[in-house]
């Protein structure tokens, strides 16, 4: 499998980077970027790095629209089809992994809560979840936490966007400092995801 490698999908073709651990993988984490960034954002390479030394495969997923050199970020339906999609090629990709885990950050985040279940995923994490439109706590997205499977939310103390309350199956960590762009301090969002994914018994190291 290429380092850098794309995935056809029904909105077009999205860029997927793997890293991959020493030895066998003990699960795959697939990570999306936020509505304007991109999968080099610093909380990204941070858990990457933190999650490959823990002994997991990681793809970072580039959705099409930023392949295609847009900013604007495509609609939810559309979002969640591509993503769908790239995780249904690196099944084929990767078919020795015996664990999926999904995730990312802020709109990568969500769209991997909506998609967990019906791609199969055994957990998630989100980091900077977007709790609700900044002002706007009325409009709350806590319902696409509601996964049922085993999530880890990393958000900042001062996030605009809010930061989400625990539930049954939904770990929540506030970040003291850190707003919603997370570069405060990316290695110790990091450390929480790697002791997170060891607690679950998903990391091999």
């Amino acid at each position: 499998m290429l380092p850098s490698d794309e995935i056809g999908t029904p909105r077009g073709p999205a860029r997927i980077d793997t890293d991959l651990p020493v030895g066998k993988a003990a699960a795959l984490l697939v990570l999306g970027h936020g509505a304007g960034g991109s999968v080099d954002a610093p909380d990204l390479l941070a858990v990457r790095d933190a999650a490959v030394a823990a002994g997991l495969a990681v793809v970072r997923v580039t959705q099409p629209y930023r392949v295609a050199g847009r900013r604007a970020p495509a609609p939810a339906g559309h979002l969640d089809e591509a993503w769908t999609a790239v995780l249904d090629g690196l099944r084929d990709r990767l078919p020795d992994v015996p664990t999926l885990l999904v995730g990312g950050r802020s709109s990568g985040a969500r769209v991997a809560c909506r998609t967990a279940r019906a791609v199969g995923a055994a957990g998630v994490v989100a980091l900077a979840f977007p709790l609700h439109p900044p002002g706007r706590p009325e409009r709350s997205r806590a319902a696409e936490l509601a996964t049922g499977l085993p999530t880890l939310v990393v958000n900042g103390d001062r996030d605009p966007f809010g930061v989400p309350e625990p539930g049954p199956a939904v770990q929540v960590v506030t970040r003291p400092g850190e707003t919603h762009d997370m570069r405060r301090d990316p290695a110790g969002t990091a450390a929480v995801v790697r002791d997170w994914l060891r607690a679950q018994g998903w990391a091999a190291r």
